[in-house]
């Protein structure tokens, strides 16, 4: 089958094996990667360097490693695709945040803390209110300090670490997050603080990030510090951009959800994350990561294999 040709780029379901000839890892990653899709993905190797890459690089949900890549097994293996193979803001089947994204969620107004620290902090989070932090009023600067604590608490607790639940020994099932691309609305009616609240979230999960605002934020040196980008334009505008370059997803903070998906016409390649704002990291964070289920085979033939069995995952 040639690169390019309708065989690669279409997903074929059916009892039909499609080849093509890579020189290299990086080649054969290359043509892997070219498909709209990403549902599952393997490969076969006992070099663990080698692995090691594919796993770095590989945009896929379900990966793979000296296995056959169907037949997942619910909680060895949750169930779920990067790319079109995952439509809108779902999450793996039989994961961790199943539930979570199945309803809406509202934030619980609290009273301030009186306390303006942000000791232990990861410091690209820390920077990034300490920059804003001028612009906010004491309420708003409150509610961004308890949702960036509460970030990095779901992230010791959950999205930081990579676990293998099953524990089977001469399988290995690891359940992790990856970071992604994610543009970053303040909608015409949003409120700067909650703008920095779920930026505070996308710093802490090494999210590439696309900041579209309604005002100026005149915040560049954090911006440009983090990598990040920054447009100022209306909603009227970011909507037609949006229709245009079709982002994979929309964090939106304010604005009308419905509007937005309007204009883009359903596209299935953009997930709007569209609800209200909250100080729980157990939710801001979801939009600025990817799950992935990793299943390396750690045995051959009954014997221990030593390299995927030490392999960092």
């Amino acid at each position: 089958m040639a690169a390019g040709s309708a065989f690669h780029r279409t997903e074929y379901f059916g009892p039909v094996l499609g080849l093509m000839r890579a020189a290299t890892l990086d080649e054969a990653l290359e043509l892997q990667n070219a498909v709209a899709y990403g549902l599952t993905a393997g490969i076969q190797s006992l070099d663990a360097d080698e692995v090691a890459h594919w796993l770095d690089n590989v945009q896929a949900g379900n990966l793979y490693v000296n296995r056959p890549i169907t037949g997942a097994i619910v909680r060895r293996q949750p169930f779920g695709g990067w790319k079109r193979s995952s439509v809108g803001p779902g999450a793996k089947a039989g994961g961790p945040n199943t539930l979570l994204v199945l309803g809406d969620w509202h934030p619980v107004p609290a009273a301030p803390e009186g306390d303006l620290r942000l000791d232990g902090l990861e410091p690209r989070v820390q920077a990034l209110i300490e920059a804003f932090q001028p612009a906010l009023d004491y309420g708003g600067f409150d509610a961004v300090r308890r949702g960036a604590y509460s970030d990095a608490a779901a992230w010791a607790a959950e999205f930081g670490t990579s676990r293998d639940e099953s524990q089977l020994g001469v399988e290995r099932n690891v359940f992790r997050y990856r970071p992604t691309a994610v543009t970053v609305r303040l909608a015409e009616d949003g409120q700067l603080a909650e703008l920095v609240r779920v930026l505070a979230a996308a710093a802490l999960a090494r999210a590439t990030v696309a900041i579209s605002s309604a005002t100026p934020l005149r915040m560049a040196r954090v911006v440009s510090a983090l990598g990040w980008s920054a447009t100022v334009e209306s909603d009227a505008a970011f909507a037609a951009r949006a229709a245009r370059e079709l982002p994979a997803r929309v964090r939106l903070v304010g604005g009308d959800p419905a509007a937005l998906a309007a204009a883009l016409g359903g596209s299935p390649d953009v997930a709007v994350y569209g609800g209200r704002v909250t100080a729980a990291g157990r939710i801001e964070l979801l939009p600025f990561l990817r799950e992935q289920a990793v299943s390396i085979t750690a045995h051959r033939f009954g014997t221990p294999d030593r390299a995927m069995i030490g392999l960092e995952v």
